[in-house]
């Protein structure tokens, strides 16, 4: 009897907290700035209380803007060999056929890249630059003059440089899982424009995570993709739900989840929390640089994990 009046208790603890963490201040859109603000300003609203922005006018100096075509990149970056996601349907790194299935990491010229984003050679598969590992000044370190290596405004409000820059550029059926960074995330769009959807770290009560095993997609003779397992690797927690055509039925308790969207639009900038949920799509072509700084792993970081604890605890039983 005890027991169940305290699991009751938390059910209800759980269904409650994201209504009164939206309640405290997060709103139902995401808001805009005319303007960079000052460190402490970005600090003391933003980042502090964890709610996402949209910044404008924060890197129309940048020369990217104006010289990122496709003229000037094969000129500058051309035939070097670089780092490209593969995959048949256009989801890296998402679960498919009850795996999470990671792309294959393809080693080609970017002018070939190029090529096929321009549609001048055709594939059935979707190709994307996105590998994460600073891949803005480890593979493109040519364009790294016409951005900046870092955002001064953000580094002096943490007190740190960023951990990676990296550099997007994809098919418009490329498309990010939902998932969670434990980076400060200020993500600029030099052309075309990304689509956001964002949940806040209180929505995760309602949103699923299982356990799969993890496996890469890999080329076969005939040129067609093979799902391959790596066994020696732990299984990945990952969501296997898709925010825009969410299965109500196998996942009722997401219909309580409120999603926020947003549209990133050229020359502007997200500020994207530590710890929030995003999916992400993008217009054909879109070209846009992120900066992954460190989270603090102070008393949010705790709750968080709290609140993640209690809820697997509570749907293990």
């Amino acid at each position: 009897m005890a027991e169940g009046a305290a699991l009751r208790a938390v059910r209800g603890c759980l269904a409650a907290f994201p209504r009164e963490a939206r309640e405290m201040g997060w709103t139902e859109a995401i808001p805009y700035l005319d303007g960079p603000p000052s460190p402490l300003e970005f600090y003391r609203e933003w980042v502090s209380p964890n709610k996402p922005c949209v910044i404008q006018n924060a890197i129309s100096h940048w020369p990217a803007l104006q010289k990122w075509t496709s003229a000037y990149l094969r000129e500058v970056v051309g035939p070097k060999v670089v780092s490209v996601a593969v995959t048949p349907n256009g989801y890296a790194d998402a679960v498919f056929q009850d795996r999470f299935v990671m792309p294959e990491e393809r080693q080609m010229p970017f002018a070939d890249f190029l090529d096929i984003v321009e549609k001048k050679v055709t594939s059935p598969n979707v190709f994307y630059v996105q590998k994460q590992c600073s891949n803005l000044t480890e593979e493109f370190p040519e364009l790294v003059c016409d951005v900046q290596p870092d955002i001064p405004w953000m580094s002096e409000a943490l007190g740190k440089k960023p951990d990676a820059v990296n550099f997007w550029l994809g098919e418009s059926a490329a498309v990010t899982s939902l998932h969670k960074d434990h980076y400060e995330n200020l993500y600029c769009v030099i052309s075309g424009e990304k689509y956001f959807l964002l949940h806040p770290p209180s929505d995760r009560p309602f949103i699923p995570y299982e356990l799969y095993q993890p496996a890469t997609y890999q080329v076969s003779e005939d040129g067609s993709f093979e799902i391959v397992d790596e066994k020696s690797a732990d299984k990945v927690p990952w969501i296997p739900l898709d925010p825009l055509n969410p299965n109500l039925k196998q996942y009722p308790e997401y219909a309580q989840a409120k999603p926020l969207q947003c549209t990133v639009r050229a020359g502007e900038m997200l500020y994207l929390p530590s710890l929030w949920f995003h999916h992400v799509r993008q217009s054909h072509g879109c070209i846009a640089v992120n900066y992954w700084y460190d989270m603090e792993y102070d008393l949010k970081y705790s709750y968080y994990q709290l609140l993640d604890c209690l809820t697997k605890t509570v749907k293990g039983l």
